[in-house]
């Protein structure tokens, strides 16, 4: 079973390798930074709102969209993840998370 997909959820992994399935194969991606969010004082109260940052190699660039991950402790889950910039040794997606908590 997942886990909560929070913030703290995430911190915990920065580091490790998650696997997104592709048929046939799965390419592995390593999170690498998850970034949070401080409310200012007139926007709405009661929100986790962070972003999670991924490496992958520069053999297979995923297009934005939503994928299944799966990672070993934090179970299976599906995210939406856009790439954001072409680095020397691959390619780097952002999750973005806003949602009541």
């Amino acid at each position: 079973m997942s886990v909560k997909l929070t913030e703290k959820e995430f911190a915990e992994h920065v580091g490790t390798r998650f696997r997104v399935k592709l048929d046939p194969k799965e390419v592995e991606l390593e999170l690498v930074e998850v970034e949070g969010y401080v409310s200012k004082p007139n926007e709405q109260k009661g929100l986790e709102r962070f972003s999670v940052f991924f490496t992958g190699s520069g053999d297979v660039s995923l297009p934005q969209g939503t994928y299944r991950m799966k990672h070993d402790r934090m179970g299976e889950f599906e995210i939406f993840i856009v790439p954001i910039a072409r680095e020397p040794n691959g390619f780097r997606y952002e999750a973005v998370f806003n949602y009541s908590k």
